[in-house]
């Protein structure tokens, strides 16, 4: 039997997953927490064999969480169940030893073949998102890491947005959009909106 905590601030969703995990015998959800503070306390309690957790969460949220995690040596595998697709969330997770990385939309096999190599010692990660981390790595072992947001708008200036647009995209304002470029350009080492787009297109940005 493999016991399963889900770390989720939805009820809604904690309740799906535990559906989904009890319709095979082998899973046994022995308990829940809505952020990753109630997790530290309820892990202080019970003895799970992996971790089922959310990243958007209030109080202590799963990056949070696993860093915690970390700094206690809990010995507990932990595998991120997310609507995020983002770059700069894998990586941290995976840097702080999260075993897997699912995404909500994942299948239940699929989630019961990860929970299953999770739990018999295994790193494993949908090719998806393997190559999301690859492409990751490889960014940032060229020495720039941009984040998600930044990307959307390199995307943006790629399509030929002005400034005022990508605000609106964005529900920002068109001076935060300015701040934006200003850090994007320096992590570049670009001075135009020409010279940025041409070193996305060579860093793969695009």
């Amino acid at each position: 039997m493999i016991r399963v905590v889900i770390v989720d601030d939805h009820y809604i969703v904690r309740e799906g997953i535990r559906m989904v995990l009890e319709l095979e015998e082998q899973f046994d959800v022995i308990g829940e927490a809505e952020n990753g503070l109630e997790a530290l306390q309820l892990l202080e309690s019970v003895q799970a064999d992996v971790v089922l957790l959310d990243l958007n969460m209030p109080q202590l949220d799963g990056v949070s969480f696993l860093r915690k995690v970390k700094q206690s040596g809990l010995d507990v595998p932990c595998i991120v169940l997310t609507t995020y697709k983002d770059e700069h969330l894998l990586v941290e997770s995976v840097k702080l030893g999260v075993r897997s990385y699912l995404l909500k939309d994942a299948g239940r096999e699929v989630i019961y073949e990860t929970i299953q190599r999770v739990v018999n010692g295994e790193t494993w990660f949908p090719r998806e998102i393997e190559e999301l981390l690859q492409t990751s790595l490889h960014k940032q072992s060229d020495g720039i890491s941009l984040t998600s947001k930044e990307v959307t708008i390199l995307k943006a200036l790629a399509a030929g947005k002005k400034n005022s647009e990508i605000a609106e995209q964005l529900f920002v304002s068109e001076r935060t959009v300015k701040s934006y470029l200003t850090v994007i350009y320096e992590k570049l080492q670009v001075k135009s909106r020409a010279q940025a787009i041409a070193v996305a297109i060579e860093k793969k940005y695009l």
